[in-house]
């Protein structure tokens, strides 16, 4: 069911359509698999520098990979945590997983040893695995666990975790919208991470809405480069390409000139990417000189993060296809909004709902604003082992509340405004740190930037952290004059601080609690 609010409702109300409901088309995610190995066993599905597997392979690929897992004592309900870069070997545990009913718990190896402990700890998970890459991290998480080496075939070296024999299994259930996939834990970028669990309805969803809407087809080739441990990547690098017959090439970390090779070899189709990446992108192109157009690439993607105007200009002008916007977040598995491959935008809105996803705004304001509040097949179960917080996310009649501010156009289309905990309130007036933002990016000498608020007696400041472009200065006195062309005096920074890189989550997501946290430290 898909809806949206029109100037004919009132506030916040929402109009139902014709769709019928989504009934996802297989139990698991892994039976997706079945019928493009029937129909093309020849076709690449999984990529990655090392390994190759098409999708008559497959299968058997899961399947020896589940029986090992098996074998090491995990079954259905169990939880799995998998420190891992993007990686063929990733792919086929995770459908491994899939196909013994535990839930997949995958995590970036990148992230600090205190971190990946608190995930594996509040998982209770029965086993964590460690994959070995062209990078360190994971190995060094395993190797400091006691981990033991072992190899298994499609997968790979890869470090085995002592067998948590105490941990606690969870029911299993045949129903795919009960049934949990994976266990997702959010980037914390607005407080603790919490485990977020997806089921394999939810995933599924993504898979046949990517289908529905053209943004995955059949032999498409997809450059695969976000965290799959994040649910953008997720859903977009693995459950998308197998539901959809699509082949993936795996990168575990961003190059601007890997993608170029990549786009030019391989002759991608579709690229997914967040506007931090696809800004250094742009700037890798211009101080080499190099093209980035290509017959083959027929939709780009943009998500994870507000896209401004100047970007969205850019990367036009040196792709030379429209940039795709949208919008999700991963307790909506993750899409919730998307613009049309066949109607692409020029503004840099998110497009209107997918179909089957109602949305409504709550507590609406003076300006049109409200908080998005998301129902459908999209939506998670709840976070795990925190029914007390699901209770304040999902209402009783299943409307996410997504603490995210939007306006909703009368064609449906969706602009989100800001977060409604990240408002910053100055002098009795509303901030919303996107448009801030959206403004300094526009400046030449930009390549992105990050607005928080900062207490002081009686009232809030605007702080913006800005980082520069490489080989290029920025002069505050100049970006000032720049930016009161473009802001209201109340809305203008009350301190400039420029930073070597903003700091970021493995998806790309600018984390601004560690920016209030150099604002406290100061």
């Amino acid at each position: 069911m898909r809806s949206h609010a029109s100037p004919a409702a009132a506030p916040g109300a929402t109009h139902p359509s014709s769709i019928p409901p989504f009934i996802p088309p297989f139990r698991r995610l892994h039976e997706a698999i079945a019928p493009w190995a029937a129909s093309a066993p020849e076709r690449i599905a999984l990529m990655d520098a090392h390994r190759a597997l098409r999708y008559g392979e497959l299968d058997a690929a899961v399947q020896h990979t589940a029986s090992t897992l098996a074998s090491l004592g995990v079954q259905g309900g169990d939880r799995v945590v998998l420190v891992t870069e993007n990686s063929v070997g990733c792919s086929v545990i995770l459908l491994a997983l899939s196909q013994l009913d535990a839930w997949s718990v995958p995590v970036n190896a990148r992230l600090s040893p205190r971190e990946v402990g608190n995930i594996v700890e509040h998982a209770d998970a029965r086993l964590t695995l460690y994959l070995d890459s062209d990078f360190p991290e994971a190995r060094e998480h395993g190797l400091a666990r006691g981990a033991r080496w072992a190899e298994w075939p499609h997968v790979g070296r890869l470090l085995i975790g002592p067998l948590n024999a105490g941990a606690a299994r969870e029911p299993v259930a045949d129903d795919p919208a009960e049934q949990v996939a994976a266990l997702i834990y959010t980037t914390g970028t607005t407080g603790a991470s919490k485990g977020v669990m997806l089921t394999h309805a939810n995933l599924m969803f993504i898979g046949h809405s990517n289908r529905m809407q053209a943004r995955v087809q059949p032999g498409d080739r997809i450059y695969g480069v976000l965290p799959i441990s994040h649910v953008y990547g997720l859903s977009v690098l693995l459950v998308g390409p197998i539901s959809n017959g699509a082949t993936v090439y795996y990168e575990p970390r961003f190059r601007p000139d890997q993608l170029a090779r990549m786009l030019r070899e391989e002759a991608l189709t579709v690229l997914h990417g967040v506007p931090a990446m696809y800004a250094k992108t742009i700037e890798w192109s211009r101080a080499n000189r190099q093209s980035m157009r290509t017959p083959s690439l027929r939709v780009a993607q943009c998500g994870g993060a507000p896209l401004t105007m100047t970007l969205k200009a850019a990367f036009e002008d040196t792709f030379g296809i429209p940039l795709q916007n949208g919008y999700g977040m991963t307790e909506t598995s993750p899409t919730v909004c998307q613009t049309r491959v066949e109607s692409p935008r020029s503004d840099c809105s998110v497009g209107p709902a997918v179909p089957h996803v109602e949305l409504r705004l709550g507590n609406v304001q003076a300006d049109g604003s409200g908080e998005l509040q998301v129902r459908g097949p999209n939506v998670m179960k709840g976070y795990y082992r925190r029914p007390d917080l699901t209770a304040i996310a999902i209402d009783a009649e299943g409307w996410l509340h997504t603490g995210d501010l939007a306006r909703i156009d009368p064609d449906g289309a969706v602009s989100i405004v800001g977060r409604a905990k990240e408002i910053i309130i100055h002098s009795g007036f509303n901030v919303y740190p996107e448009e801030v933002e959206q403004s300094i990016n526009a400046h030449p000498a930009v390549l992105q930037s990050a607005v928080v608020g900062r207490a002081i007696e009686g009232n809030e400041e605007v702080i913006a952290f800005i980082e520069v472009r490489a080989g290029m200065t920025l002069d505050e006195a100049e970006l000032r004059t720049f930016l009161r062309e473009r802001l209201s005096p109340y809305k203008m920074p009350a301190e400039v601080r420029v930073m070597a890189q903003l700091p970021a989550a493995p998806s790309g997501k600018i984390l601004k609690a560690k920016l209030r946290e150099a604002l406290g430290a100061a």
